[in-house]
């Protein structure tokens, strides 16, 4: 069974609303919970130092899918901000880890308290009904991300008209 065009576009036209609002989202989730004005980059490193623990330059290029070089240079800005330092590594002396000090930690608790004090405030100027399709677009956008395609040429057509 083949979509026709009307609903093709309806489906286009969901697409691309759904991921203005995420970006929106997104764009002011960040604004609000960043008092210290970190990048986009660095806010990413901290939160992965805080659930992983101490890593190398190298794990944590991996993880964020960046050239060991730019996360190096992530790495050193926020060590000169005093939020990350370095460690030796248990087994490797060639190696070092990075950590989360002391201020890095206290950063990403002030980052979470802002993001949760204007997501509670937005969020009550909800009523009821409004946070329960909230809370079912959640499931459903979460789900959508985990979806897995049996087509490997659908991947690249989505929102290109295909």
């Amino acid at each position: 069974m083949t979509a026709t065009p009307a609903a093709s576009l309806s489906l286009e036209a969901t697409i691309s609303e759904l991921a203005l609002a995420i970006g929106q989202f997104l764009r002011r989730l960040r604004t609000e919970s960043n008092p210290d004005g970190l990048t986009w980059s660095q806010t990413m490193v901290l939160s992965r130092l805080e659930k992983a623990g101490p890593k190398t330059t190298a794990d944590l290029a991996r993880m964020e899918s960046v050239k060991p070089q730019s996360m190096g240079a992530t790495l050193a800005e926020l060590e000169r901000e005093g939020l990350v330092e370095r460690r030796s590594h248990p087994t490797d002396g060639r190696q070092v880890l990075f950590a989360l000090t002391d201020d890095g930690i206290q950063a990403r608790r002030k980052r979470s308290a802002a993001k949760q004090k204007w997501l509670l405030a937005a969020m009550a100027e909800l009523d009821s009904e409004q946070r329960r399709t909230l809370m079912s677009a959640a499931a459903l956008i979460k789900r959508l991300s985990e979806a897995e395609l049996d087509d490997p040429q659908a991947r690249g057509h989505a929102g290109n008209g295909a």
